[in-house]
């Protein structure tokens, strides 16, 4: 099992969440490719709506990809995206500005936005575990931070 970050809008996410499906990198059936069934996905939204000003920054979506290959619809006549299926986890937005020092893929890094632009990019199973948890997904404790909890509460 990988674990993926996938990128787009909000508003294109809450349709997919909405439908049980993902798309990335504008309907390309390239990067679709590299899940496979079981996989983690969460969704990383810049913005609100696709193209537009205002940040938002928030991881929007996340879920578990199901064995359907991609497939491909027709939006348009002249649009026809690849798809996956995805079984989405009840779950809420999470800004990534708290989460970015404790990401393996952001920490010390000042250019952690660049690889947003590929559209999807595989993260650590770790830092799927930090930004389901700040979404409130169940997700698995390690041995380690029980321990630093306990001590925490103690």
């Amino acid at each position: 099992m990988k674990n993926w970050i996938a990128v787009a809008s909000a508003e294109h996410v809450a349709i997919g969440r909405e439908l049980g499906f993902m798309q990335v990198c504008h309907g390309k059936v390239g990067p679709l490719r590299r899940l496979r069934a079981g996989d983690k996905v969460v969704y990383y939204s810049p913005t609100q709506s696709f193209g537009g000003k205002e940040k938002l920054q928030s991881f929007t979506a996340c879920g578990t990809v199901l064995e359907r290959a991609p497939y491909q619809v027709e939006m348009y006549a002249d649009f026809h995206p690849f798809r996956c299926d995805v079984n989405w986890d009840q779950a809420q937005y999470a800004s990534i500005l708290p989460l970015l020092p404790r990401l393996e893929f952001s920490r010390d890094n000042k250019n952690w936005g660049y690889q947003f632009r590929f559209g999807l990019f595989e993260i650590s199973a770790a830092d799927m575990t930090l930004i389901q948890r700040a979404m409130l997904v169940e997700a698995p404790y390690d041995v380690f931070e029980i321990q630093q909890q306990q001590l925490w509460f103690s």
